[in-house]
């Protein structure tokens, strides 16, 4: 089953995002969970809720994304900041748990000059604070693209929070094209020795989701631009080998390029065309 979609607004409700998401010819979408630039959210819906769970097993929907607030970092030297990124998932978590198939993405986090183990550290004890036995909802680590003081623009990292956290069966990740061609993978020429090194690195039983985006940038530059399908560097040919490679065709797909809902659904009829 080929699940494609895009990011979509979260400000109407989920009822809202799945006719949002119709229109734009998806099966799964992504949105934010609060104001990713902001950190309070909105009280729960629970009819809004319950008429999505109906529409999308009706309409046989994949799994969804949430994508938490940019402001979420775990790496944090300060504790009020780390604090808060407590908070958020304590509160995210709770509402995602509503729904019955929704993965919880996350930017691991900036370590700020602390150094790249300070942080993993900082990351893995957020973790183990805020994730539950009793909890459904995945929790996603993004892979990064390496700007600034990011953790988790490397396979090795990524191990390595996954290493320290306790409930690893709550723990997946989301690779991000666009991320990791700025990062230095070369996805174009090289994708699937990209996918042996993160299975031998990870695992990947643990790839649960992709944000599949062009990128501004040229391969290693760290820089973090998504770019319009096949406008960027990375290109529709290997665009075409990553959503047709069979260690990774039945993932959810979710496109985060720079365009309005006219433009996703230009851009998934486009990619429905090149799926084999």
């Amino acid at each position: 089953m080929f699940y494609i979609g895009c990011h979509v607004s979260s400000g109407n409700g989920f009822v809202k995002m799945f006719q949002d998401t119709l229109y734009v010819g998806g099966n799964t979408f992504q949105f934010f969970t609060r104001n990713p630039r902001g950190g309070s959210t909105k009280p729960i819906n629970l009819d809004d809720i319950n008429q999505f769970n109906k529409l999308s097993k009706e309409y046989n929907f994949g799994y969804i994304i949430a994508h938490a607030p940019y402001t979420l970092n775990a790496a944090s030297k300060d504790s009020y900041i780390r604090e808060f990124a407590i908070k958020v998932f304590n509160e995210d978590l709770k509402l995602l748990d509503l729904l019955p198939k929704v993965y919880y993405n996350f930017h691991p986090g900036s370590h700020v000059g602390q150094g790249e183990d300070v942080g993993i550290k900082l990351i893995i004890d957020t973790l183990n604070q805020v994730l539950k036995p009793e909890q459904k909802t995945m929790v996603l680590l993004e892979t990064m693209a390496g700007k600034g003081s990011e953790i988790g623009y490397n396979f090795s990292q990524i191990k390595k929070i996954i290493d320290g956290v306790e409930l690893k069966d709550k723990i997946g990740v989301c690779l991000d094209t666009c991320h990791v061609f700025d990062s230095g993978y070369d996805i174009i020429n090289n994708f699937d020795g990209v996918l042996k090194e993160f299975n031998s690195i990870i695992g990947v039983d643990k790839l649960k989701a992709i944000h599949l985006n062009d990128s501004k940038n040229i391969l290693g530059s760290r820089k973090d631009r998504h770019e319009k399908i096949g406008q960027g560097n990375i290109g529709l040919e290997a665009i075409k080998t990553i959503i047709n490679h069979p260690l990774i065709k039945d993932l959810p797909i979710v496109l985060e390029t720079p365009n309005e809902l006219d433009g996703y659904k230009e851009e998934i009829t486009l990619l429905k065309e090149m799926r084999k």
